[in-house]
């Protein structure tokens, strides 16, 4: 640990110990302050990198009001031909409008036109409903390019004289006459100024210093969770702001006010978690970090605790096939998850965590701008629990382990503005844990059956690069390589059984993209390597793989109009154990009328399994494990897992209430071509075979998100699954999965306050068979059906370095799982098995914590 804290030091003082030279404003120096239209930070990035060249000084836009503060000599440049670059890039101004074919290009993230759903006449001019309430905020903008709220400031329709004044916070209602969409608005000291209401969400309206009027329409308005209507992958994007909705410690916990996902315990004494997605285990879901490889192989079991949820900017959840570009793995979906940048990161980010069973999460995010080209953000992120006596259902075993886990990411960025960008770093993790009784003590008791005790510790170091070049000339023309380094080991008992394991990984992918003639044809091709290197000792048996497969891709996209997309791709990789293997994918997209959108879907995925470390049960029971291996070469003597998913999809925008809503429906199957069974059937073993029958996964989902009324948004959820696999020659229902699920989630805010409401129904679950057990340890063959329930509420103090206080509870009703563990009484009985798990293991947990953020 303390190579580690030397290390944290060093981070800091490369971070902190950066004193930039300040230059003094030429005095030919002109200042300007206008509207270009965007969307999130990445558009940010595209802005000011679109802005830059001879005779620009600073550039810098705000993703809140949409104004771009622009520092310029004009006898070096125009700011028409400035402006020009930044609509070549995607980005509308107020008079001009990027090309669509360029826009359609942008990210689905920065898709700003996309929320506008309002009726329009024959000239395209939006048509506001009569009595549609216009909600604004007016603002001053200095000479420091700070916007202050102005009080008094008036608002008036063209012609009516009808109008209203803004309050201390510059804030104004009013409503639309039905008869004209100019708006006068005015302040003392300012010249008036007329402005075209062009859509019907909230207007920020900015007063430039050269006391001209410049009206900044804030086009999306979008939730903090959302589905792009303009991608052909169904992809669901949660912000920052679903993030806050809870404690959100960790990775796991970012999925708590969604309902597509399931998190759920993998036992009852390890703390590990696993998500669930179209019914199938987090297995099939491939997790990336940054389009790069996150918590996989022996990481599985643990590795949604791994990543910090303040580090986190947004997640990217796709159901289905994804892009080929992203390699085999995905069977389910793929979740994707991106980490706060170091260039538009806050400066200091700090977080402190405590709940009532005594674990505090401290995080600490720092980011700075080394100079004109480089720029660095350090990650920080401790958490430790040490009340050795949670045990909710009183069967004297720990429900949680106790221990420290710390880690950070230390990050560095390079643009020259010129096309080339290089991102580049290094992640660590140390994570001790000690479970099992309560009376357990190490020291005494490891290696014997005096108490039942457990132990996990993990080290592993990442380290990553990205490097890049867009084409200037041909923004639609890039190429870039990922790279990628893993250590993982993890030293760990269980009881009597020792489980020691390390796997090294390096990963990198080529891509090249460009267009076919015009920007309706585009493709992106690449090359991509994965190296995997396994040493297990489980028992008295050693497990050793390399697994190396080199491939290559090529993906096609057909754009022929804003209603229909279709992306092609297929890739051909060697494993060196399971030889040659090709994976198609196609998802379509068709638009037929404005907020509309039918989605299809079909494609291949193939995975290597690993048994151990996604299968924790093996680990905390007396269960005897048996492999029958099939394939020599393969890893455990397995073959591959391989699925086809295909899926449907309908999401339809509409207005309720005289506000935005939408409905969303999906259907997906997976069917397995081959699969690695994990038969818990028989309660004396676990059997680990190839798949001898069926197996497939139904899901079927609604959502339906409305706004009653302002401020308060509410989003109800129903999903079904019907999955089964063939065990032993009889085809049964998936153990531990909710044929039905229903979800309710309120978010409401007002005056700085926060108020966040989830009810989640769960339906019954089947419970593997018990019946070789004595009486006393045989299980019911179904779980009960339960609601579980959670609250937070957040107060934000100060505007210019917001504070949050927040609190909350989590499974408000206590319910919990009683007798989870079999033969908690005598755990070195052929009878043990902590792995039954099929609700909470713990009841009522309360929370509160507290939030800086320095900008």
């Amino acid at each position: 640990m303390k190579k580690i804290y030397l290390l944290i030091l060093a981070c800091l003082a490369l971070n902190t110990d950066v004193i930039q030279a300040q230059t003094k404003k030429n005095s030919t120096d002109s200042t300007i302050a206008f509207k270009v239209f965007g969307a999130c930070t990445l558009c940010k990035d595209r802005i000011e990198a679109a802005t830059k060249g001879r005779g620009v000084k600073q550039a810098d836009w705000d993703v809140d009001s949409k104004i771009l503060t622009l520092v310029y000599i004009p006898s070096e440049v125009s700011l028409i031909k400035i402006q020009k670059r930044i609509v070549a890039a995607g980005h509308d101004l107020e008079d001009i409008k990027a090309k669509d074919l360029v826009y359609n290009e942008l990210p689905e993230c920065c898709h700003y036109r996309e929320p506008l759903t309002a009726e329009h006449d024959q000239t395209g001019n939006q048509i506001l409903p009569q009595h549609q309430t216009i909600r604004g905020i007016v603002l001053e903008a200095d000479n420091k390019g700070k916007f202050n709220p102005l009080l008094n400031a008036s608002a008036v329709w063209l012609g009516t004289g009808k109008g209203v004044t803004t309050d201390s916070l510059g804030y104004f209602e009013i409503t639309h006459n039905g008869t004209d969409n100019r708006l006068i608005i005015s302040y003392t000291g300012y010249k008036s100024d007329t402005i075209t209401v062009t859509n019907i969400n909230e207007l920020k309206i900015v007063m430039a210093s050269n006391s001209q009027l410049r009206g900044v329409t804030v086009t999306n308005s979008s939730r903090s969770s959302y589905i792009s209507t303009i991608s052909p992958f169904r992809t669901e994007v949660m912000t920052s702001r679903e993030l806050l909705k809870a404690a959100c410690c960790n990775l796991s916990e970012s999925f708590e006010t969604n309902p597509s996902v399931d998190v759920s315990y993998n036992d009852a004494v390890t703390g590990s978690k696993q998500i669930q997605l179209l019914g199938l285990s987090g297995n099939y879901t491939q997790l990336t970090v940054e389009n790069l490889p996150g918590p996989r192989g022996l990481a599985t079991p643990l590795g949604l605790n791994s990543i910090a949820g303040p580090w986190i900017e947004s997640i990217q959840l796709t159901k289905g096939v994804g892009s080929v570009a992203n390699g085999f793995e995905s069977i389910a979906g793929q979740i994707n998850v991106e980490l706060k940048k170091p260039e538009n990161s806050e400066k200091l980010l700090a977080n402190i965590y405590i709940n009532e069973f005594g674990k505090t999460d401290l995080n600490v995010n720092t980011a700075i701008k080394i100079s004109k080209k480089w720029s660095s953000a350090l990650l920080l992120h401790d958490n430790f629990l040490n009340n050795k006596n949670i045990d909710f259902n009183k069967d004297g075993f720990r429900d949680l382990p106790t221990g420290n886990q710390f880690s950070l990411v230390n990050r560095y960025k390079y643009d020259d503005s010129k096309g080339m960008m290089v991102q580049l770093g290094f992640k660590l993790m140390t994570d001790r844990k000690t479970g099992g009784q309560t009376s357990f003590d190490a020291s005494t008791d490891k290696g014997t059956n005096n108490h039942y005790g457990l132990s996990i510790n993990t080290n592993r170091y990442e380290g990553f690069a990205k490097i890049g070049y867009v084409f200037p000339q041909k923004v639609y023309k890039s190429i870039g390589l990922q790279l990628a380094g893993i250590s993982h080991t993890q030293d760990s008992y269980f009881g009597l059984t020792n489980y020691h394991a390390k796997q090294q990984s390096f990963y990198s992918n080529l891509i090249y993209q460009s267009i076919i003639g015009t920007t309706i044809h585009k493709f992106r091709t690449g090359l991509s390597f994965q190296y995997d290197q396994y040493n297990e000792d489980f028992k008295n048996n050693n497990y050793k793989r390399t697994e190396i497969v080199p491939g290559a891709f090529f993906e096609y996209t057909y754009t022929p109009n804003e209603k229909f997309s279709a992306v092609g791709g297929i890739r051909i990789d060697n494993n060196n154990l399971y030889n040659t293997f090709i994976t198609p994918r196609l998802n379509i997209r068709y638009e037929p009328i404005k907020g509309s959108v039918f989605r299809g879907s079909i494609g291949r995925g193939q995975r290597t399994a690993n048994i151990f470390a996604e299968n924790t049960s093996v680990f905390v029971s007396a269960r005897q494990v048996n492999i029958f291996a099939t394939n020599a070469k393969g890893a455990y003597g397995l073959n591959p897992e391989i699925a086809w998913n295909k899926g449907i999809s309908f999401d339809q925008k509409f207005r309720l209430f005289q506000r935005n809503a939408s409905l969303n429906i999906d259907f997906y199957r997976n069917d397995f071509i081959d699969q690695v069974i994990v038969d818990v059937e028989n309660a004396r073993q676990v059997q680990f075979y190839n798949l001898a029958g069926k197996s497939y996964s139904n899901s079927f989902q609604t959502e339906l998100t409305i706004n009653p009324v302002n401020k308060l948004d509410i989003r109800l959820a129903y999903r079904y699954f019907d999955v089964k696999t063939t065990y032993s020659n009889q085809l049964l229902e998936r153990p531990f999965i909710s044929g039905h699920r229903a979800f309710i989630s309120a978010d409401y805010a007002v005056n700085n306050w926060k108020f966040d409401y989830t009810i989640t129904y769960n339906g019954k679950k089947r419970i593997p068979s018990t019946i070789n057990n004595p009486p006393p340890f045989k299980l019911a063959n179904y779980s009960p059906d339960f609601v579980l329930m959670s609250a937070q509420i957040s107060k934000t103090f100060g505007n210019k370095n917001p504070m949050d206080i927040y609190i909350g509870a989590e499974n408000i009703t206590n319910f919990f799982q009683k007798n989870v563990i079999v033969s908690a009484e005598q755990p070195f009985s052929p009878y043990f098995d902590a792995s039954m798990v099929w609700g909470p293991i713990n009841g009522r947990m309360l929370y509160i914590g507290w939030r800086l953020k320095i900008k």
